[in-house]
């Protein structure tokens, strides 16, 4: 039977396109803009300069000055010093360094050949008043669907593609486990990539259980299980690429994005309903609220985004993407009260865990299963948060100090020298300094330490910059992420 997902909702996205527009126009949309501007050449009336916008296009204007390089601001006095206009940094910004550009059908196309709607079977069992005392059982397979992306495609002789969906899509808390193949993790999983969408069908036939077969047709595309953290709601699936590719040979892995703010565009595509894939878009609403979640039987929480894009049942697993067409999150959960109220798993978390299954699927050792992060052994403290606008992006983020409130006895942190008080600026990992903004960004940075990583922290201590001693993580350090 077809049912509909159990705990969230998911969708995926589509893919931005260059827009080419005359520099300085007036317009009303501020979804791309103006990121810089670089002179490019000379002709007879002055210099030519280069309008780099946020989508990726370039426009050209010719300007009478010697600067090598204006950025937003750079342009903003140039602009007043030219036309002798007096207008406001805001006004400016608002008057010309936005591009009235809806790119969403282009990025939406572009973004399906890297989706899927998945179908996950399993054994249920109900039991039901018999004759008198007597309590009769019904097993039969129950099948849940939601949405996947392909996040990576080898396209090597027998190469295999990963794609991440969510945890609660494969999962079934009512699946029997004793007729489950022991565990209550999808005993099979099929694929169908958009334009060549089917679904399973019930025959009359039965399986040597007993158990009604479906017929999942010439398009449905076998997946595996990989691994997966219910803890993140994250699980990692993988096919060959040349069954994929068989079914469409333009299928392709999805574009990762570099960051996302508060007010991005927000695409979700995915199978609302059982209905076939589709998509909806809004804004990031929050990029930081903690959520509760009962996947199984213990709610947990959740660090997500909240976004205002309308998710339905049936949509998880499936991609959240910016109007360029990049990978910002996996959809996972929705406010049944508030359609404006839904939730997806952050970028960070998303590749963070997908990337350490992916490695540990790969290591040659066949005991280490999922993931494994580490615990530094220490606790913190937040102060100071405020919001930082940066104009010449248009966008901010929001930075704290991240103090250590205790050191665990015996742990990597105390072994590295970090001290109560320290405020934690950067955690340097294998010789490569990453910045801490938030609390948060020591524990997805955990996600991607592995064995024989160098890692120490870089913390003010006293007013002044201490780089700790560094310190070499074996095997033993790491615990399972679900552990």
């Amino acid at each position: 039977m077809n049912k509909a997902v159990k705990i969230a909702v998911v969708t995926l996205c589509a893919a931005a396109v260059a827009t080419t527009v005359p520099a300085l126009a007036a317009c009303t949309s501020s979804q791309t803009f103006v990121t810089s501007v670089t002179k490019t050449g000379t002709d007879s009336t002055g210099d030519i300069y280069t309008v780099y916008y946020s989508d990726g296009s370039t426009s050209s204007f010719t300007i009478p000055t010697t600067s090598d390089t204006l950025a937003a601001d750079g342009l903003y006095e140039k602009y007043k010093e030219e036309t002798g206009e007096d207008i406001s940094y805001e006004e400016f910004l608002e008057k010309y360094m936005a591009v009235n550009a809806d790119t969403t059908a282009t990025v939406t196309n572009y973004c399906l050949q890297s989706t899927l709607k998945i179908y996950s079977q399993f054994v249920e069992t109900i039991n039901f008043p018999g004759s008198g005392w007597h309590v009769q059982s019904l097993s039969d397979y129950a099948i849940y669907t939601g949405a996947a992306i392909i996040y990576q495609m080898d396209e090597s002789a027998d190469g295999y593609s990963y794609l991440i969906t969510n945890y609660h899509v494969v999962f079934d808390n009512n699946a029997d486990v004793s007729k489950n193949g022991g565990s209550k993790i999808a005993l099979e999983l099929n694929g169908y990539l958009y334009g060549s969408e089917s679904k399973p069908v019930p025959t009359e036939e039965k399986d040597a259980n007993g158990y009604t077969e479906y017929d999942y047709g010439e398009y449905a595309i076998p997946l595996e299980y990989v691994g997966g953290s219910i803890t993140n709601d994250i699980a990692v699936l993988r096919a060959k690429t040349s069954d994929i590719k068989a079914v469409n040979e333009n299928a392709c892995e999805v574009k990762i994005a570099d960051e996302y703010y508060v007010g991005e565009t927000a695409i979700a595509i995915g199978n609302p309903e059982d209905g076939g894939i589709s998509v909806t878009r809004g804004v990031i609403s929050t990029v930081n609220e903690q959520i509760a979640l009962a996947i199984d039987d213990t709610t947990r929480a959740y660090r997500s985004m909240r976004i205002d894009t309308a998710l339905y049942s049936g949509n998880s697993g499936g991609g959240l993407f910016n109007c360029d067409g990049e990978l910002i999150g996996i959809t996972n959960a929705g406010n049944g009260d508030d359609q404006n109220i839904n939730y997806a798993v952050p970028l960070e978390i998303v590749t963070g865990v997908a990337n350490n299954i992916i490695y540990y699927a790969n290591d040659g050792d066949d005991s280490t299963n999922d993931g494994y992060d580490i615990t530094f052994g220490f606790s913190v403290e937040t102060t100071n948060s405020k919001y930082v606008y940066d104009q010449s992006v248009g966008y901010g983020e929001v930075f704290e100090d991240v103090s250590v409130s205790e050191v665990n006895e015996g742990s990597i942190a105390e072994k590295m020298g970090l001290q109560q008080g320290d405020i934690v600026k950067s955690l340097i990992i294998n010789g490569k300094e990453i910045e801490i903004d938030r609390s948060y960004d020591i524990s997805d940075l955990a996600f991607t330490v592995r064995p024989g990583d160098t890692v120490n922290f870089k913390v003010e201590r006293a007013g002044e910059s201490v780089t700790l001693t560094e310190q070499t993580i074996a095997f033993s350090d790491l615990t399972a992420i679900d552990g």
